[in-house]
């Protein structure tokens, strides 16, 4: 089992010194003369706030002009921001991450309306490019790690309240499918479901629940989510039940679940901690580069890193020190 999680960790370490070896070869770019719309769902999670930055400071850097627009965690409002950034027919329009059944009718329109699309965190075919994570490689990492820190065995209760975005749905069912070579290991039913806003606080009600509906140590051995942000809330029930057997996992890396991983005495079991602000940078490289003839590729992963009780100390604190020096503690 541990062999299977350094596989993976060992592919990502690859895909670093890829992405590493294609940042020093890009040639100069430059979005002078050029307006970049871009359309976020929300900023209240740190991922998407930093990518929301990201995205901004890059088009700034280049000499482009931006028209930044946070839809506020609602549908409609993401909805009327794209109308709004059709109708002002930017160079380059970049979508946020989103509910991709509500999106892609618009995000259809944006293409039809001939303005290039670029994308972070939304998977979608009318996209040039999507900048994102390798979800998969980390959906299936930290499935790994929980599968692992179980010892092949036991109960977990999963949060599955945004299947329709596209990464959580890919996290899901990696999930899923590293499950399916571990029989023991058993989803609770019904699952989950995480909600936006109080996301800490529904999972802590959620979890608490579920924890006392199975009061023996060892009935529940786990609890995952697609996010870092309901694994706060989940691993403070976790504690404050005193069921520290258990054990919880997420993917984004917000600074507050890093320190929990960080601290032995916590039940927070591993993050895969991404790199939202270069994720949001590198999506405006790549629309440069589009602007100015180059060919870009349909996607682009920014290298994630799994931290865990073992590596934190040294995993963590480059996630810890970036979030500080963005002002975020």
């Amino acid at each position: 089992m541990k062999g299977l999680v350094k596989a993976l960790a060992l592919g990502l370490a690859a895909a670093c010194s890829l992405a590493a070896i294609s940042g020093a070869s890009a040639e100069e770019l430059s979005l002078k003369g050029k307006r970049v719309g871009v359309s976020a769902i929300g900023t209240d999670h740190y991922w998407d706030l930093m990518a929301f930055r990201g995205i901004q400071d890059r088009v700034k850097e280049l000499g482009g002009e931006v028209i930044a627009l946070d839809a506020g965690r609602k549908d409609q409002q993401q909805i009327a921001q794209l109308q709004t950034l059709i109708a002002q027919k930017p160079d380059a329009i970049i979508e946020q991450l989103g509910n991709l059944e509500v999106l892609n009718p618009w995000l259809q329109k944006i293409r039809d309306a001939g303005i290039p699309l670029f994308t972070v965190d939304t998977a979608t075919p009318h996209a040039i490019n999507n900048t994102t994570s390798n979800n998969y490689n980390i959906g299936a990492e930290i499935a790994l790690q929980m599968v692992a820190d179980m010892g092949g065995k036991g109960n977990v209760l999963v949060f599955n309240g945004f299947y329709s975005v596209p990464v959580c749905k890919i996290r899901y069912d990696q999930l899923k499918y590293v499950l399916s070579s571990f029989p023991d290991v058993k989803i609770v039913e019904p699952e989950l479901r995480d909600v936006i806003p109080n996301t800490v606080q529904s999972a802590y009600s959620n979890v608490t629940d579920m924890l006392t509906k199975s009061p023996e140590k060892g009935s529940i051995g786990a609890v995952w989510a697609c996010w870092d942000v309901p694994q706060i809330g989940a691993t403070q029930a976790v504690e404050a039940a005193s069921r520290n057997e258990v054990k919880t996992y997420g993917i984004d890396g917000s600074p507050e679940v890093i320190k929990m991983v960080m601290d032995p005495k916590s039940s927070a079991g591993a993050v895969a901690a991404q790199q939202p602000y270069e994720i949001g940078r590198t999506s405006v490289d790549n629309a440069a580069k589009f602007l100015a003839g180059q060919k870009v590729p349909p996607f682009t992963f920014v290298p994630a890193v799994l931290v865990n009780k073992e590596n934190a100390a040294e995993k963590g604190k480059p996630f810890l020190d970036a979030a500080e020096k963005a002002g975020v503690k």
